[in-house]
């Protein structure tokens, strides 16, 4: 079995928001993976006393724990028992009501000798390798799909779209929204490899379109997860020099992360 792992800040001089681990139970019969991409909150308050690193490393590591620890529970149910724990270690000290609560988008595999089960919230994404060849994009495209006209400020989007019906989900701290998220199952069978990216490594197809998710699962079999970042590293270096334009980029740089599993 092949896994690779790469996380990189957008900036040096910042923390990295993103969150990734692989976890290969001691039985060697199955794994899962977990990648978070943290929503980095506007300068206004946010009702937290807490980081948005502070928050994907708790909900991280509970849903590393979950997952392998408890290979029978259903990842949507991971997903919910993993917010309401991160949510109790700090419901005294924060509001955790406020829209701008930290947060984050989720990405879940596990892999077992039957199956593979998937879920992912909100616009990271899950790429599914069959044994053909063929890949399979696990996307949560519903904050894609809504008109620019609606995305005009965040105070409009966090009163009007964020965690709201008719609008896009992210991991926060209701536990219900784990239910909102797309998830599956496939035969173990059916399914050869599996890379999760944040969107900030995703630009690479989404952003600069290098290519599609064949060819960027492709890149990173072949150079590596590590030769994806740096390449989407350039792309930003270029677009930030007037070499290219591309519209709908809040941020030159954002953290990127890429998991990779060879099943």
């Amino acid at each position: 079995m092949r896994t690779e792992l790469v996380s990189e800040p957008g900036l040096a001089d910042q923390p990295n928001e993103d969150f990734a681990s692989v976890g290969l139970p001691a039985s060697g019969q199955g794994g899962s993976l977990v990648v978070l991409d943290g929503v980095t909150p506007p300068r206004t308050a946010t009702g937290c006393l807490h980081s948005v690193p502070w928050f994907t490393a708790r909900l991280g590591g509970a849903l590393t724990e979950l997952t392998v620890s408890l290979p029978d529970l259903p990842l949507v149910e991971a997903l919910s028992r993993a917010l309401a724990r991160t949510a109790a270690a700090h419901a005294e000290t924060c509001d955790l009501s406020h829209p701008r609560t930290p947060q984050a988008t989720v990405v879940l595999a596990r892999w077992s000798p039957a199956a593979v089960e998937y879920l992912v919230l909100s616009d990271s994404a899950l790429l599914l390798e069959a044994p053909d060849g063929a890949v399979t994009p696990v996307l949560d495209d519903r904050l894609s799909r809504l008109p620019r006209s609606a995305l005009v400020s965040d105070a409009v989007i966090d009163a009007e779209l964020r965690n709201r019906e008719g609008g896009f989900f992210t991991a926060a701290a209701d536990p219900e929204v784990a239910a909102r998220a797309v998830t599956g199952v496939l035969p173990r069978a059916g399914v050869r490899t599996l890379a999760a990216l944040t969107d900030g490594a995703a630009r690479w197809v989404e952003r600069f379109g290098e290519g599609d998710w064949a060819d960027c699962l492709a890149l990173v079999r072949k150079q590596g997860a590590r030769a994806l970042v740096d390449r989407v590293r350039e792309l930003e270096r270029a677009d930030a020099a007037g070499d290219r334009v591309f519209l709908g980029r809040s941020k030159t740089h954002d953290d990127a992360t890429v998991v990779y599993a060879e099943l």
